[in-house]
Order: structure tokens, then sequence, then C-alpha cells
């Protein structure tokens, strides 16, 4: 066959790529160590049995991949080591020149195979013409095989004694066919085609398997369809549900528009009211402006009568004004002669008492007696008693009252402590629980733990706008890291590069503009923003400049997928050079003792922070609000600790609260108490104050009694009685005179009221004028003062209520077009407004009524589909779901049918151009076998029966007078059968290609004669075919004729 391995072909050329040019063989059988040189073309090896001449071709199938068992030599490679060899070497150099030579820019013009068999393994390298290795697959050891059409398992390739007496040198006619059906590949051939032919079979039997199992889901598909088709009526219904939706969706819009419609009239009714209103406020105004035109006239009127009488009424006034200080003047004088004359009445008054006390001293003095002394004194002695003890009592309450009154303001201090600590523990819970539900919200969305909802702002924002960016902006960086090994460094990460998390970081001045430009908009103030090359790689740090340290550094503790936010914070933030350590003690002797080279700054667990600059050693402990670490895979162990600290205080505050309301009870207690003590106290002061005021009116009274008055006190009160009189005497020469002078100012008063009536009386005319006149401009005033109330009123009403009364219904107006709007975007969204139309409109029917319409449908709706558990939709895709799995199934079933249908009928057209070929090989190979029997007088026939699987030679010798053909080769002398059985083995050569053939003891069974024959025609066929040929015998070859073409050699004679 064309295609197979071993390739027939009519023309012959000469061999330069694929024969074999030198064979090396190292502990391989019987060699310790060989090599053998072939020509290019006959090559004839000699030797004494056991000197190793059938070794060389075991070690070319060996080389060329052949398996143990196929050599019919060993059955495991290791068997060819020699004996007290740990393993062998085969080496085979290929020529590789010419048209068909392989790979010639890689292997030259040699390759070379080599074949190293150790105990537990083999290996194949191939080298080139240097020995350089370049391969050391067998797939590469295959195609050099496929290249070269080397099948060292053919017999026409590679015969070796075995298969020589098997095949030639059998008189079975199933040998010899097996001969043919191997050496031609039909052997080969047949097999493959048997082999995918049940391939085939066992594919269609999976085929109509899988066919098999989906019949119950087409039977399920078909119960499915039957279900459908009886749930269609509650399709129908919902279809109308649906349609009843999207008319009431937009109902509710054209219900807004009717109101917009009559809103519209509304507003347009309101507005034809302003030009009414404004006429009646423009006639108001004209009125007043008239009005004010005549009030200006009058004034100017009433000014021009005030000149002409200006001079009347400055006489006037001046009379006027004289008549008054002369009324004034005598008003003084009189009054001032009635305080003389009531001073003089008092002094009489006075006078009459100093008398009188004169006369009662005399009689007083005679009352008094001893008795009455005795009594005044005795009773005096009582009051005081009463007063002494009533200020005891006193004293003492306010004493009591003193101390209840500190018991009070102690004990008001003490409440207002208490309420200071439960406002403090309130405070501490109420935060301590903001804190909790911050952290709650950080845990649904870690980014807010770095900038909270403004942070989550700006990410939108740069969303909306990341095409404008040269390159997306990375932020928040603590968004981007991560903790290793737990949250045991989340506080001192935080206190070490907690300024950073925040940050964003952008590639240019132009993308930190557009930044702080969506920052504004996003109101995130003080966005700390970080200008850095992206295009950086990531940084890799020397370990000599790094702390020379065990304890872990704060980039050691991070992990961050983002390059660009790492070398930030190498370079910026030197996380490389911060050190972490476990507490004060351990950061004190890196900081301060060792003196590390690289190290800039230590952070203890707890955020304490430690460094030195020169001598300069300083430590810097954390807030005593201490932050949690935002950089925490979880902050549930925080949270926890923060619900109980919140307890603890919510108890505290509890506690707090009832001492306090103990301490307002205690409180309460003394407020009666001194509520009490204040009563009694006011009491105790009213009683003492009213027998103080009785001692002391007792004492006065005793006193004046006690006070007789002696005779020179009587002459005193004589002595002033006459100063008194004296007094008296003179202020009544004074009253005398001021009654004198008040007569003649009151003359003066009456003259100048003469005069000024007289004036009056000429000016009268001219005044009354003025005053008609002035009474005139008060009317006008007042009724421009009604003119402008009326204007203002109306002016009121307009502002008040038209304008007002507009702007409502403008408002709702706004309001009715911003519910259209809305509406129009609901209704949007359930459907379009043209496929409203398409569905008829909403028929005029209000959102009531279709609402009522929908109720109804839904009721029928829900009814109807209680009667099935399943809703149609669900149906539906179920069936879609089920029929799109099946209908896959189906073309995959299908297009695997087809498949193998085709694969079907091309084993049918490989089977028949497999027949064509085997008895076209069947000819073909009776036609040589006859050519060369021709050379030498004989004719024969080859008879291949493909069904029985033989193979017959018929050979007619010349000699033969009978012209009988000898069917069996056993019926012809030694000679013949040999020259016949070489004939059959050339004709299947000449049918084959192969760059070398090999035959080992092809002679060993032919006489002198038949060998002289057979050597003679082999290397006549040999030089003509132009192949590579080997041929190993026992026997000698001194009687093939030497040549160039011809290379005989002699192998070494075995070892005893």
């Amino acid at each position: 066959m064309g295609e197979s391995s071993t390739r027939v072909s009519p023309t012959l050329q000469q061999p330069t790529a694929g024969i074999i040019k030198r064979l090396r063989l190292e502990n391989f059988m019987c060699h310790s160590k060989h090599e053998t040189d072939f020509g290019n073309h006959v090559n004839f090896i000699t030797g004494q049995n056991g000197s190793g001449k059938s070794a060389i071709l075991t070690a070319l199938c060996v080389a060329f991949g052949c398996r143990a068992k196929g050599t019919q030599r060993a059955s495991t490679l290791k068997d060819f080591i020699k004996t007290g060899a740990s393993n062998a070497i085969i080496q085979v150099e290929i020529q590789n020149e010419g048209e068909d030579a392989f790979k010639p820019e890689i292997y030259g013009d040699v390759i070379i195979v080599e074949r190293r068999i150790s105990e537990s393994t083999s290996s194949t390298t191939l080298k080139d013409h240097q020995g350089k290795k370049v391969v050391s697959r067998k797939a590469d050891l295959l195609e050099i095989i496929e290249h070269f059409n080397i099948d060292v398992e053919n017999p026409c390739v590679i015969m070796s004694q075995d298969k020589s007496r098997e095949f030639l040198h059998s008189g079975n006619k199933k040998d010899k066919f097996k001969f043919f059906y191997k050496a031609t590949l039909l052997q080969q051939v047949n097999d493959l085609l048997e082999s995918i032919s049940n391939e085939i079979t066992a594919a269609h039997g999976i085929v109509e398997e899988l066919e098999t199992a989906i019949r119950p889901i087409e039977k399920e598909l078909n119960e499915l369809q039957v279900k459908i088709r009886a749930m269609e009526h509650v399709e129908q219904i919902s279809i109308q549900v649906q349609q009843l939706k999207k008319k009431l969706a937009w109902s509710w819009v054209y219900d807004v528009d009717k109101q917009l419609e009559e809103q519209n009239m509304k507003i347009e009714k309101l507005k034809n009211r302003i030009p009414t209103c404004q006429a009646k406020i423009d006639q108001q105004l004209h009125r007043v402006e008239k009005l004010t035109e005549t009030c200006s006239k009058k004034r100017d009127e009433i000014k021009s009568m005030l000149e002409k009488t200006s001079q009347v009424k400055q006489m006037k006034e001046n009379l006027n004004q004289s008549v008054s200080m002369a009324k004034k003047e005598a008003f003084e004088l009189e009054r001032d002669c009635k305080c003389k004359t009531s001073n003089i009445e008092k002094m009489v008054r006075q006078l009459k008492m100093l008398e009188q006390q004169v006369q009662d001293i005399h009689e007083q003095h005679v009352k008094n007696t001893q008795a009455e002394e005795s009594d005044k004194e005795e009773k005096l002695k009582g009051l005081k008693d009463e007063v002494h003890a009533a200020e005891l009592e006193l004293n003492r309450l306010k004493e009591e009252e003193a101390s209840l009154m500190n018991s009070i303001r102690r004990q008001n201090d003490e409440i207002r402590k208490i309420a200071d600590k439960i406002h403090d523990h309130e405070k501490k819970h109420n935060h301590m629980m903001g804190q909790i539900r911050d952290l709650q919200q950080h845990q649904s969305n870690k980014i807010t733990v770095f900038g909270g909802d403004r942070v989550i702002n700006l990410l939108r924002i740069i969303e909306r706008y990341h095409r404008r960016f040269k390159m997306p902006p990375i932020g928040p960086i603590g968004a981007h890291l991560k903790l290793l090994h737990g949250n045991k460094w989340a506080i001192a990460l935080e206190y070490a590069i907690g300024k950073w998390l925040k940050s964003f970081i952008v590639t240019d001045h132009t993308d930190f503009r557009l930044l702080k430009q969506c920052a504004k908009e996003a109101n995130y103030g003080h966005l700390q923003i970080i200008i850095y090359d992206f295009s950086t790689p990531r940084l890799t740090i020397p370990l000599h400049m790094l702390p020379d340290t065990d304890h872990p550094t704060v980039l050691s503790v991070l992990q961050c997928e983002n390059h660009t936010v790492t070398n930030v914070l190498v370079d910026l933030g030197n996380v490389e050079r911060q050190v972490l350590v476990n507490d004060y003690e351990a950061g004190k002797v890196v900081a301060f003792e060792q003196r590390i080279r690289n190290l800039k700054e230590v952070y203890a667990e707890n955020g304490l922070k430690m460094f030195s600059r020169g001598p300069v050693q300083t430590v810097l402990h954390p807030n005593k609000r201490q932050r949690t670490g935002r950089l925490c895979g979880s902050f549930e162990d925080e949270i926890e600790k923060l619900h109980s600290e919140a307890s603890d205080e919510q108890k505290a505050a509890d506690h707090c609260k009832s001492i306090k309301r103990k301490a307002e009870v205690k409180l309460e207690e003394l407020d009666k108490n001194m509520n009490s003590i204040k009563r009694r106290c006011v009491n105790a002061g009213k009683s003492f104050t009213s027998k103080k005021l009785a001692l002391e009116e007792e004492m006065h009274v005793q006193t004046a009694d006690n006070s007789a008055t002696p005779l020179s006190s009587v002459d005193e009160l004589i002595e002033e009685i006459s100063e008194i009189k004296k007094k008296i005497e003179e202020e009544q020469v004074l009253s005398e005179g001021l009654q004198q002078k008040g007569c003649e100012a009151a003359g003066k008063a009456d003259d100048l009221k003469v005069k000024f009536d007289k004036l009056c009386e000429s000016t009268n005319g001219e005044i009354a004028a003025l005053e008609k006149a002035e009474s005139e401009l008060v009317d006008i005033e007042k009724e421009m003062d009604s003119a402008t109330k009326a204007k203002g009123h109306y002016e009121g009403v307009m502002k008040s209520k038209v304008l007002i009364d507009i702007k409502e219904a403008e408002e709702h107006y706004l309001e009715l077009t911003k519910r259209h709007k809305e509406s129009v975007e609901k209704a949007s969204i359930i459907c379009s407004q043209n496929e409203l139309d398409s569905l008829g409109g909403c028929d005029g029917n209000t959102p009531e009524q279709i609402s009522a319409q929908l109720e109804r449908l839904n009721q029928t709706l829900r009814r109807e589909s209680e009667r099935y558990s399943e809703s149609i939709n669900d149906l539906r895709m179920l069936y879609k779901k089920k029929e799109r799995k099946i209908i896959k199934r189906q073309q995959v079933y299908r297009t695997l049918r087809q498949k193998l249908d085709a694969c079907q009928r091309a084993l049918e057209l490989r089977k028949r151009k497999f027949q064509r070929n085997a008895t076209y090989l069947k000819h073909q190979l009776s036609w040589k076998f006859n050519g060369h029997l021709r050379k030498k007088g004989i004719s024969g026939l080859i008879k291949v029966n493909y069904e029985e699987k033989t193979l017959m030679i018929e050979v007619q010798m010349p000699q033969d007078a009978s012209n009988r053909a000898v069917r069996d080769t056993r019926g012809l002398s030694g000679g013949e059968r040999s020259f016949s059985t070489l004939c059959f083995a050339l004709a299947l050569h000449e049918m084959t290609e192969a760059p070398f053939r090999a035959m080992d003891e092809f002679d060993v069974f032919m006489d002198a004669v038949s060998r002289k024959i057979s050597l003679d025609t082999l290397v006549d066929f040999a030089e003509a075919h132009g192949s590579q040929w080997i041929f190993i015998t026992p026997h000698d070859t001194s009687s093939v004729r030497a040549g160039d073409r011809i290379k005989k050699m002699q192998m070494a004679a075995p070892r005893s």
C-alpha cells in the first residue's frame, strides 16, 4: 500500500542516506568490544559458529527499537549484556547525505544512534556527526526510522536465522503466506483495519446505549409539553395581568397629565385676578397722588397765612407769656403766704403742746409711788428672762439649720460627683458602641476603614472618570495590604505606617490634578496624594541595606500584590528599616544598645516607638485612646472585647445610678428636716422679736414714767415757749408783707389779661381762617391716610392671597410635573409608551378602575394557579433546559453516528483498496518470481489464496518433457529448491524499499553448487537493486567475485 511505512516502489535509486556506515558494540552478547565498518553496497560477513556474526543483526534490531522478544534471541534486554559486565552499548552510525538526508543542519552527514542497556533500564541517544548529544527521546528515533523507512521487524529488511528457517526453508504453504503477508506489510495493514473495525463496532454500541439512556428524558419532555398546553389558559390570564400592569403604570401618568391640565387652568384663572387687583391698587395710588397734591397746595396756603399772622402771633405770645409770668408771680406769692400761715399754725400747736406737757409733768410727778416702781422692775425682769430664753432657742435652731445646710451641701456634692461618674461611664459606653458600629461597618466593607463613606464615594467617582486618567489611581494604600501571621503586629503597624494607609498613588501631575477634582466632588478634604512612576519594577533591597537583626521588619510582615504600593512604602515610609519587637525591653536593646546599622525606628507590639538620633534616645508612648489596627484581617476579637468593656461600663453606670437614687432619697429626708427646722426657726424668731419689742416698750414706758421732770426741765420748757412766741410774731409780719405783694401781682396780671383779650379780638378773623385751613388740611391728611391704607390693603391682598395662591398653584404644578416625570420613568421601566399604544392605550379608564380589573384577574390567576404546583414559566424553563440538554445530546449522538458512518464508509473503502492492493501484490509477486526464474530458463508461478491464507510455489523445469508444474518444492532437487526459494525472496525484496537489508545464514542448507548459484544471483541482484546488503554466512565466500562494490569481512574465531 502506498501509505504504509514500507514503501513499494518499482523505481530504485542509488542509496545515499539511511545506510549503515559503522557498528560499534561493547559488552553485547559475546562481544566485549567490536567495531565493523560497512560498505555502501554488498557486505559479506563470515566466521565460525560462535564468533558473533548473528549478534551484529541482533544489535541492529535492538538499536532501532526492536524488543528483546522480537529478536527471538532473549526475553529481556538485560540478557544481551555480556556475562560479567554491568551494561552494554550499541552504537550505529547512519549515513545522512543526499536529498533524503534527515535534518542535516542538526546532525550533519552522519547520525549516531546509541543504545545503552543496564540491569534495570535502557536508553537511546541520538548524536550528530561530531558525537555531540542532540536528543534522547524514543519519539525522535521513531521519526528517523519513519523517515528512512527502516523496519527491522520486516523479514525482507533483516532476515535472521530463525526467520530464514521459519519462512524460506519451510515447505509449509501457510508459513510462506505469513512470510509474504508480513514482508509486504499486508499483515500490518490488515491488523490495523481489523482493530479499527472493532473500535467502530464498540463505538456503535456505546452510542446505542447513550441513545437508550435519553429515552426517559424524551418521555418527560412529552409529559411536560402536555402539562404546558394545559396551563396555557393560565398564561393567557398572566399575559392579561401583565398588560393591565402596563396600563396601570401609564394610567397614573395620564391621571397626572389630567391634574396638570386642571392645575394649569387654575393658574390661568388666578393670574387673571392680578389685573383686577392691580387696577384697584392703581386707583388708590392715583387717589393718594391727587390728595398729596391737594395737601401740598393747602400747606402752601397755610404757610402764606402763617407769614401774615406771625407778628400778631408774636405779640400774642409775648402778652400771653407776660400774663403767665404775672400769674406765676402772684401764685408764688400766694403760696409763700400760705406757707408762712401754715408755719404760724404749727408753732401755735407746738406752743399749746409744750404748755400741756408742763401741766402733765406736774400731774405725773404727783401720781408716782414706791409700789409702782417695784412692780415695774419685777415685770421688766420677767420680760428679760423670756427674751433670753427665746434667744437661746433661736440660736439652737439656727445652729441646727446650719448643720443641716452643711449636710445638704455635702449630699448635693456627692450626688453631683455620682452624676459625673454616671455621665463618664455612659459617655465611654456610647463611645465604645460607636466604635463597635464602625468596626461592624468596616467588617462588611473593609475599604471604609480607610476613609469611611467618603472614600467609597471617591472610588465611585474615580470609576466614573477612569477613562480620563492616564493610569488608574491606586488607593487607598491600606486596601492593598494584608498582614502575614495573624493580627499580632496590627497596632504596631498602625503607628508605623498609619499615615500612609489613606493615601492614593497617581503616576503624574495630570492625574494628580484630576484626582484632586474627584476628591473635591466627593467632599473628601485633605486627601493625601502621592506621585510615583507606575512603570518602576518592584524594588529589590540588598541584604547589606537591611537591619542586621533577627526581629521582623514592617516590610517582612506585609503582603502586597501591587509592586507600586510596596515601592512607595519603601521609598517614602522606609518600611524595610522599621523593626518590630514584642515589648519595651526587647525594643530598648535593639534601638539603643546594639547600634544596628540601617535601623530607623523600633515599634513594640503595643505601638511604643523607640529611636535614637546621635546621642539622643527617644521613646514615644502610644496614645491613651489606642486605635484598633486597621490592617486586621478580622475585627471579631476587637468587637467582642469592646462589647465586654461596654457591658462593664453599663454595669458601672447602673451601679452608680442605684447609689445616686439612695443619695437622692437621703437628700429628700434632709430637705424635709430642713423645712421643719426653718419653720420652727421662723416661729422662734417671731417669738423672740415680739418679746424683745414688748421688753423695749416696757423699758420705754418705765423710762418715760421714771423721767419725772425736775424744776429745771420745766424752766427749759417755759423758755422754749417764749422763743416760739417770738417766732410766731416774726412770721406774722412776713406774712402780711407777702399778702400785700400778692395783691399787687394779681392786679398786674389782670391788666395784662385785658390787653391780651383785646389783641385776640382784633385777630380773631385771621386766626379763624387759619384754623379753618388747618382743619381742612387735617381732613385731607386723614383722607390721604385712608387712601394709603386702602392701597396697602389691596397690595396686601395681592401679596398675601393672589400671588401666594399663584405661587402655591405653581409649586403644586411643579410637584405634579415632578410626579409626572417620576411616573413616566417608572412606567417606562415596565414598558414603553409605544408598547402601550400597541396594546390599545388605557381606554379612558382611571387607575382605580384598572386596579379593580387587575385585582379580579389576579384572583382568577391565583385560583387557576392553585391547581398546579409549578408556574408555567418554571415548566417552560425546565422544558427548555431539558430540551436543550437532550437536543445537545441528540446532536452529539447524531454527529457521532455520522462520524461513525463516515468512519465505516472510509474503512470499507480502505478494505476495498486493501483487497485491490493485495491482488496487485499477489500478481506482482508472481510476475517478479517468474522473471527471476527465467534468468535460468525456468518458469514458475506463485499462487496466493487470501481466504485460506496459503502461498504455493509452482516451478516448471525446462528439462521436464511432461511439461508438468512442480507444486511442492520438496519435489525439486536441493539446488532447484534453493534457487526457487531464493527467487521468491528476491521477488519480495524487489517489491519493498529500504536503505539496507541483511540476511543471516540464508545458505545454511545449500550444497556448494546451489550456494555458488545463489551467491552469484544475490550479488547480481544487490548490485542491480542498489541498496546496501549485509550477508552473514558461516561458509567460505571465496567463490564470490571480487569488486569495488563488494566487501568481505572475516569475524575472529571465538575464544576457547
